[in-house]
């Protein structure tokens, strides 16, 4: 299964995620209310492997653990995620444990899951500037490691049709 989240407006994800099954891949779009991420790390302590904030996203952590690939489609912000975006990478912290390791010499979370998947980010947005993309392949670079992606792949589009051309 793939997990895709995107920030895009309906009539512009249609034709792009028509690649995609409806029966075995599950689609996350800006399309209900998502609370922020208050860094209480209940998640980690009062209820283990889910958030404690009650809407739809508090099982993103499970989510993850369920996918075969993560599928990111985001405008580009200054070389990192839209709002939306971010805000459901920051409600996925659940995935990880409260546990620390060293990993070629940094520090990194320990996994609470043994799924391991691959990690695609697609990027849009008109005039990307060449350090946004290097702030960007970083950023994907540090969320992969971070989330033990067994694979990851950026790439970067400069309008929506341009997006809809690539096959998923």
């Amino acid at each position: 299964m793939r997990l895709i989240v995107h920030d895009l407006a309906n009539h512009d994800y249609d034709a792009w995620l028509s690649g995609f099954s409806r029966d075995t891949d599950e689609v996350i779009g800006e399309s209900g209310t998502i609370r922020h991420c208050v860094g209480c790390f209940g998640c980690w302590v009062r209820t283990p492997g889910t958030c404690v904030l009650k809407d739809p996203y508090k099982h993103m952590g499970e989510r993850l653990a369920a996918c075969d690939e993560f599928v990111l489609i985001s405008r580009n912000v200054y070389g990192g995620y839209s709002p939306f975006v971010s805000n459901v990478l920051n409600r996925s912290l659940p995935y990880v444990l409260p546990y620390f390791v060293i990993q070629d010499g940094e520090t990194h979370h320990q996994q609470r899951y043994k799924q391991r998947f691959k990690f695609s980010v697609h990027f849009y947005g008109e005039g990307i500037t060449e350090a946004e993309r290097h702030t960007a392949q970083a950023l994907t670079r540090a969320n992969a490691k971070n989330l033990d992606a067994s694979h990851y792949s950026v790439s970067f589009h400069n309008t929506l049709h341009e997006l809809t051309e690539v096959q998923p």
